[in-house]
């Protein structure tokens, strides 16, 4: 009777590929467990495995067919406004603009499958850059605008870029001076092109300037090098760039403290962009408020994909995240929906209680990048006065999103999982030794599908390490898999604290003390202890008007709501807290600062 309802459903579930989705049925013909008969879950073990087929088929297209599909729909529509720049483009201006860069690119020597680096801000090129490097069957390069030249000598020399793309300056950084310093070759380049003993590959230097700056090309010198016929031949180029080849790189955190190099297709990005654009009910109506750096995955896929698979509008407040840009460029644009990462929506809190705006048309506030704790949540849609707040987890290895928010969740769901399995994903949670656990038991979490990268570029040792033969991607994060589709965070592997044999993840500490009514922020990190191996040190920032807040002030607060054992023994007060560009918090810059600083004062009070 079993075997006859489990051929029952492999039967059914194969028609229902066929008939929706094509050539990619081979793929997407597991069993989803969600699907079983009761027959099939009565015995005591459920293992928390999961695979969300959804109702929507993947496509197979290109982000060029993607945007030229775009412009056809949304034509007049706008594309993106860059606030800080003056600068507005429709999705037919934009295509038009993107492939001038593609053939001006192609006119300067650049081949299929070679490389771009993309070094800037949040700028309108660099949107454009990146589709006309796309349509161009080129791959972009993602670099962090806050490099410093070490830091991009690496990138380049990492991933073998052939041309960069970058402004004058940006603050106080002077993009082309730093190049200088790692190129000294390119003030003396013949006709532009670059001949460098320490980047040999390096062959052009584009900047946004309007100053003459030797050995590099400006952006506008770039837009015409072109002729009609060429720009024509991008249109023609599109049917032979292959979806599942590479589009862009990203460069990722390693366990050596060097970046690793994740390469990602074209299919990753446009089916990506699709189900999270879904997701978050997007369409030509939707104004997004982009606070998040375009580098990031969050900014390229998240945002840019989602947007442009739907035909929204991107509004770039400032070319760096500044919260009271975003505040009136959500005013005097429109925005109905706002992207941040955690931290990012903690200063747009403290400056909207502030500056009181009149926020009437945001309706949605979209978060990720980091896990997101209760309280904030709540602050996000309270002070904000949104309607909906969702939230996207996953990883730069997974293209962006592997689970997501629903339409219609509830706030439960919303305030204490990562969201529903993303359509199209499989995934499991396993134990130290392999083996998949229960649903609503710990481990690691595992996923498979359509949105793995290709692998780490030059790296196969890295990338073995994360993809198995079976194809899952090992993501490094302690997870509950619930059985009605849903996760939990518990917290990053690598960041578990272990003290006196008792393992303790940051997040759930962070989200209890975020509920104290002084603190508005809190991370929390593992320090050395002779007696328990390893004590909890507690980074907390306080709102300005605030007393201090004390380890006896925490436990008083934590009597009968957390173990003894979880209340932290120290206890920091900071101003601010080391982040990176995309928002994320530098928890090993935390842990230096208290060796540094606060250790010896502190364990000499024991």
């Amino acid at each position: 009777m079993l075997k006859r309802q489990l051929q029952s459903i492999y039967r059914n579930l194969n028609k229902r590929v066929l008939a929706t989705n094509g050539h990619h049925s081979v793929f997407l013909l597991r069993c989803l467990s969600a699907q079983a008969p009761a027959a099939v879950k009565s015995h005591n073990f459920h293992p928390a495995h999961l695979h969300f087929i959804g109702r929507t088929p993947l496509v197979y297209r290109s982000i060029g067919q993607e945007l030229e599909r775009a412009a056809a729909e949304y034509g007049n529509t706008e594309s993106i406004v860059s606030c800080h720049e003056k600068k507005r483009y429709t999705y037919r201006g934009l295509l038009e603009e993107a492939d001038r860069v593609a053939a001006g690119l192609l006119k300067l020597g650049l081949k299929q499958g070679d490389h771009v680096g993309i070094w800037t801000p949040n700028n309108a090129h660099w949107y454009l850059t990146m589709l006309g490097v796309a349509r161009a069957g080129l791959v972009s390069v993602g670099i962090n605008p806050a490099f410093q030249g070490p830091e991009v000598d690496y990138c380049l020399k990492k991933v073998k870029v052939k041309a960069v793309i970058m402004p004058e300056t940006f603050k106080t950084q002077n993009f082309y001076e730093i190049m200088k310093s790692i190129c000294p070759e390119l003030p003396d380049s013949v006709d532009g092109s670059i001949n460098s003993a320490s980047l040999p590959h390096l062959k052009r230097v584009i900047v946004d300037t309007g100053s003459t700056l030797k050995g590099a090309l400006s952006y506008d010198e770039l837009l015409g090098l072109s002729s009609l016929a060429e720009r024509e031949f991008i249109t023609k180029l599109q049917r032979h760039i292959v979806p599942d080849s590479g589009c862009n790189i990203q460069f990722t955190s390693g366990t050596t403290g060097q970046p690793k190099a994740a390469v990602v297709s074209h299919y990753n990005f446009v089916n990506n962009g699709i189900h999270i654009g879904n997701r978050n009910e997007l369409n030509s109506t939707s104004r997004i408020c982009v606070q998040v750096p375009l580098f990031h995955a969050y900014g390229v896929v998240i945002t840019i994909m989602a947007a442009m698979t739907h035909g929204s509008t991107l509004v770039l407040p400032a070319a760096g995240f500044s919260p009271a840009d975003s505040l009136r460029a959500i005013v005097d644009e429109k925005c109905t929906v706002i992207h941040g990462t955690p931290t990012m929506y903690v200063d747009l809190i403290k400056k909207q209680r502030e500056l009181q705006l009149p926020l009437k048309t945001a309706k949605m506030a979209v978060t990720g990048g980091a896990p997101c704790s209760p309280q904030l949540f709540l602050d996000i849609k309270n002070v904000l006065g949104l309607e909906h707040v969702r939230t996207v987890f996953g990883m730069t290895e997974s293209t962006a999103v592997i689970f997501q928010s629903r339409p219609g969740d509830s706030m439960e769901q919303i305030l204490n999982t990562v969201g529903h399995l993303q359509d199209h994903v499989e995934a499991k949670v396993i134990d130290a030794e392999g083996k998949t656990v229960s649903f609503g038991e710990r481990g690691e979490l595992c996923v498979r599908g359509y949105a793995t990268m290709l692998g780490y570029y030059d790296d196969e040792a890295k990338t073995k390490e994360t993809i198995g033969r079976d194809k899952w991607l090992r993501t490094g994060d302690q997870f509950i898999l619930q059985e009605d589709g849903y996760g939990r965070i518990v917290g990053r592997l690598k960041e578990m604290i272990i003290r006196g044999g008792e393992n303790l993840f940051p997040k759930e500490i962070e989200d209890f003390l975020n509920t104290h009514p002084q603190i508005c922020e809190t991370h929390v990190i593992g320090v050395p202890c002779e007696r328990f191996g390893e004590e909890l040190c507690a980074f907390v920032r306080l709102d300005d008007s605030s007393a201090k807040v004390s380890r006896e002030d925490i436990k008083a607060f934590a009597k009968g709501k957390l173990a003894h054992f979880k209340i932290p023994r120290y206890v920091i007060q900071i101003k601010n807290f080391p982040k990176t560009t995309s928002g994320k918090i530098q928890k090993f810059k935390l842990a230096e600062l208290y060796e540094k600083e606060y250790r010896t004062k502190l364990v000499s009070k024991i």
